[in-house]
């Protein structure tokens, strides 16, 4: 994965960037049951595009519990070897999971692909979802419910909202 240093101190997007990792870890605290935030931007510095963005999902357990899941999105990350903030290659797109009676349906936003971009790869009841269009690569790693052979997942893509239909 190439990354680049998101900007230094004499640009101020290093300082931005440690905000923005703090604020999405906070977030969670913020959130009331039933509630849905989701926050998003994006910037170009030199030849640097970075997208950033979160997701804050409230009350998701079945058991009616207070469950706060804050669900980070886009290409900018913290380097966990050097600590600094940086502009991945790769992004991550926005992921929901919906258990239904029959099949559990996969939805993620990935501007940009079709249905033709997408490769899924499955092991166990993990499942990696790679795309790339030209400047566009998304990948992200999803933990399903339970197992599904690859050959019973059936896949649209329409306007950049991928889905997946995880059948047994």
């Amino acid at each position: 994965m190439t990354k680049k240093k998101a900007g230094g101190s004499d640009v101020g997007f290093g300082g931005m960037f440690k905000g923005l990792a703090n604020l999405i870890e906070k977030l969670g605290d913020l959130a009331e049951k039933g509630e849905h935030l989701k926050k998003s931007g994006e910037f170009t510095h030199q030849d640097v595009k970075g997208v950033y963005g979160f997701s804050v999902k409230v009350g998701l357990g079945d058991k009616g519990d207070k469950e706060v899941k804050v669900e980070p999105f886009g290409n900018v990350r913290k380097d966990e070897k050097s600590g600094e903030t940086v502009v991945a290659e790769i992004r991550e797109p926005v992921v929901d999971v919906f258990e239904e009676k029959d099949y559990t349906l996969v939805v993620a936003e990935m501007p940009g692909v079709s249905a033709k971009d997408v490769h899924l790869e499955v092991k166990d009841d993990l499942l990696t979802i790679y795309a790339e269009k030209k400047d566009k690569k998304y990948r992200k790693e999803i933990l399903l419910p339970r197992s599904y052979p690859q050959e019973k997942m059936k896949v649209t893509c329409n306007n950049g909202i991928l889905e997946i239909k995880c059948a047994m």
